[in-house]
């Protein structure tokens, strides 16, 4: 699978991990938004579903074991290089995620992880459509909010 200057879109899991009014995000290690926060997540492998990816791409990374639930959105990632041609293309599929074991532990594709409240967001420069997921997640869990 060719993730940079792919022939194809590959598809990416996220999964939205909410507890006590924060999230779980991690600093990237690899690109693409290498050194940013992102969703925990990644590529769906061959022959496993999407919740199943989600499932492993929380415990590689976070070291949690999740439970993924609602399904947040499907987002396009289209990153392109100086000449314009397409870098790294995602679709990606995220789901809100409920923690059923772990600590939380920087593992496998995260060079750092950790929890961020709603109003640290903000400082943390995501992209756009992290944040509109991430918002989400917070308003399936408060309606009111």
């Amino acid at each position: 699978m060719q993730r940079e200057f792919p022939e194809v879109p590959l598809v990416g899991v996220g999964a939205i991990i909410i507890e006590d009014d924060r999230v779980v995000l991690v600093k990237r290690a690899h690109p693409p938004l290498q050194a940013e926060w992102s969703i925990p997540g990644g590529v769906l492998e061959v022959g496993e579903l999407v919740r199943e990816a989600a499932i492993r791409e929380a415990r590689e990374e976070t070291g949690l074991v999740v439970d993924p639930g609602e399904l947040l959105g499907v987002y396009d990632r289209v990153l392109r290089n100086p000449e314009k041609r397409v870098q790294y293309h995602y679709v990606l599929i995220d789901f809100l995620c409920r923690r059923v074991a772990g600590d939380l532990v920087a593992a496998s594709d995260a060079a750092e992880v950790q929890w961020f409240t709603r109003e640290e967001l903000p400082g943390l420069q995501l992209v756009e459509d992290t944040l509109d997921v991430i918002h989400k997640g917070f308003s399936k869990l408060r309606p009111n909010s």
